[in-house]
């Protein structure tokens, strides 16, 4: 299975940076996406370290529009489209698709719990069909943990045999390597993205296309070079410097920790807020993961507010 213009590589769930007023900081959006992308990372935003969830539709819309309006990429945006609202659902891929998005990252619908594939399915078909676009790229954001809503093998196959060419990936964050080996299995081809970079060089080894983490915010250049040279003989080795990094900054709330690590790392400290009901690191647990980061010689080059 190939279909043309497809991602790959390494992507971050872009950190959303607040004002005090908690409105969105376009301004270091901004800053933090030329940042991103000029190590080679493409960007996931409205995902689930975006704090997607915490965002209106309104914001939404108005994040990506600025985006493409400063020259950011659009092909090298996924923006996470999937809502419970099937037309919010609707409204949000198409403005991505419009603006030329590489593709759309899509939850199902996650507050009804114990839904069956059918309805997942329905949803999915809906949203493809009334946009009714080809140049729509779906990848399924396969979460469990959050969404209590799971793809199945099967409902993925169907997905698959129905839209071809526009259901071309997911993103597994399960942290389950057996369902990563069942996708691939199942599905030679398929674009699949490792739900964070401790599963990459798992991931590359069985046919995957990348990874779509988390820590790709404060790593990016370390992670992309391993994605660069997972065939290397020190593939490993470079794997294991990623997962000291990561074990580190997971210890944590991860998006608090790792706006905490943009502030320090940049001298800006308005890059702590959070909007409720996340908080900021205390004292203690931030001096914890600065230290503990300093112990591996970590840095985050070319960092700009």
């Amino acid at each position: 299975m190939t279909t043309p213009n497809t991602m790959r590589g390494v992507l971050a769930p872009v950190v959303t940076p607040f004002k005090s007023d908690l409105s969105v900081d376009k301004d270091r959006l901004i800053a933090h996406c030329k940042w991103l992308l000029s190590q080679d990372c493409g960007l996931a935003i409205f995902g689930t370290n975006s704090e997607a969830t915490s965002l209106t539709m309104d914001e939404r819309f108005e994040i990506i529009d600025t985006l493409v309006e400063v020259g950011l990429d659009p092909a090298r945006m996924m923006p996470g489209t999937g809502c419970c609202s099937l037309f919010e659902s609707i409204a949000l891929t198409k403005h991505a698709v419009d603006l030329g998005c590489g593709g759309v990252l899509m939850l199902p619908p996650f507050y009804y719990k114990g839904v069956s594939d059918e309805g997942i399915y329905r949803n999915f078909a809906e949203i493809i069909e009334r946009i009714g676009d080809n140049r729509l790229r779906v990848y399924l954001y396969h979460f469990p943990q959050m969404s209590a809503v799971p793809f199945s093998i099967e409902l993925v196959q169907r997905l698959l045999e129905n839209f071809p060419g526009i259901v071309v990936g997911m993103k597994d964050s399960s942290g389950d390597e057996d369902n990563l080996v069942a996708m691939i299995n199942a599905f030679p081809g398929f674009g699949l993205f490792a739900g964070n970079e401790t599963l990459l060089l798992k991931n590359m080894r069985i046919g995957g296309v990348g990874c779509i983490s988390a820590t790709a915010n404060i790593n990016p250049a370390g992670i992309v070079n391993l994605f660069d040279f997972w065939e290397a003989d020190n593939a490993d080795d470079i794997q294991n410097t990623l997962d000291a990094v990561r074990k580190s900054v997971q210890q944590f709330n991860l998006i608090s920790a790792m706006k905490k690590m943009i502030a320090h790392y940049a001298s800006d400290p308005d890059w702590n807020r959070v909007r409720p009901p996340l908080i900021e690191l205390d004292e203690i647990q931030a001096t914890k993961l600065i230290d503990d980061l300093s112990l591996l010689n970590f840095e985050m080059p070319g960092l700009k507010v």
